[in-house]
């Protein structure tokens, strides 16, 4: 009797591997509660604390400049166009962080995956290695691109309440699909980095240390002008740096030139513009060299790929079986 082989849908496959991890993190509700808070807790200690720090840095600025130029720039008088800038301008930094900590997050099921022996199932099972590693990329995309997009609809809703809302539908496009670009690139990191972890725990102490580091390292809190030029020329090589500026190049524009609208015929507002340009805006200095946003998305490209590579060579790791089953013994 002659056998028939069935044919292997791999896309299939492919797709249920995905859906499983989603199920797994969207039924665990407490982590699932964790991942969501993590940049609106962010989002909450910039209004409650930075934002006024920030505003009364460019008051701060503006009086200095009168005193000493003899010009007659009125604070109040431009208080809603300067707030729009600042609101921006960090706002567009706490999703740059989201991209990295919602991605970090999401990778516990892989982690959990290789700590409770799962992985040890889709070891003894015909399921491609491949599709495994495939399918925990593209989960971890899927999730890390929801999550920013409500964060995103969030800051949205704020600046609209605040009357800061100057994005227009192309805009909105292109901070969309900037999102979209970030969050592939922090996956491939966030990943890469998670392949080598074994233990829910060890999970944890990561977690903390990056959410707690990132957005220094990344110029999301400050701006990189403003550390030790060395700390800002090692902030170049890490891929974040550029996810921030190019979200900020997305956000800024046109309220940076709402703002040198406004400013542009007043005496003295030449050296506050420069100000603001150099604190708040989005083309980064690294070892003496400007780079523009259109090099910045090269560079992202390049640090993309060159993540594609290392977690093609440790993507053994990854699905490594690590879990050991326990089984209870007879007396």
């Amino acid at each position: 009797m002659q056998t028939v082989k069935r044919k292997v849908n791999y896309l299939d496959i492919f797709l249920q591997l995905t859906r499983r991890h989603m199920l797994v993190l969207f039924r665990n509700k407490i982590r699932m509660f964790f991942t969501v808070m993590a940049p609106l807790i962010i989002f909450a200690v910039y209004i409650l604390f930075l934002r006024n720090l920030e505003l009364e840095s460019v008051r701060s600025a503006i009086n200095q400049i009168n005193t000493d130029m003899g010009a007659h720039i009125d604070y109040n008088e431009y208080k809603k166009a300067i707030e729009t800038v600042v609101d921006s301008w960090m706002l567009s930094g706490i999703i740059a962080i989201s991209t990295i900590t919602v991605s970090l997050q999401t990778n516990n099921i892989i982690v959990n995956d290789k700590e409770n022996g799962v992985n040890r199932d889709f070891a003894s099972s015909p399921v491609n290695k491949g599709l495994l590693i495939a399918s925990y990329f593209l989960y971890n995309i899927i999730v890390t691109v929801i999550i920013c997009f409500i964060f995103l609809m969030v800051c949205f809703i704020y600046l609209a309440c605040l009357g800061e809302f100057t994005i227009n539908f192309a805009s909105f496009l292109q901070i969309f699909a900037i999102m979209v670009y970030s969050s592939v690139s922090s996956v491939l990191f966030t990943v890469f980095i998670c392949s080598f972890i074994k233990r829910d725990a060890t999970m944890g102490s990561v977690v903390m240390i990056f959410s707690t580091a990132v957005g220094f390292i990344m110029g999301a809190y400050m701006p990189l002008g403003m550390m030790p030029p060395w700390v800002g020329n090692i902030c170049g090589f890490f891929p974040g740096t550029y996810t921030c500026s190019l979200l900020r190049y997305a956000f800024l524009s046109t309220p940076i030139n709402n703002m040198v609208g406004q400013l542009g015929a007043i005496e003295g507002s030449e050296a506050l513009i420069e100000s603001v340009n150099t604190s708040f805006g989005f083309n980064l200095q690294f070892f003496g060299v400007s780079v523009s946003p259109g090099y910045q998305a090269l560079v992202l490209a390049v640090f993309s790929v060159l993540l594609v590579v290392v977690n093609i060579f440790s993507s053994n790791h990854l699905i490594r079986v690590s879990g050991v089953l326990k089984l209870k013994k007879r007396k």
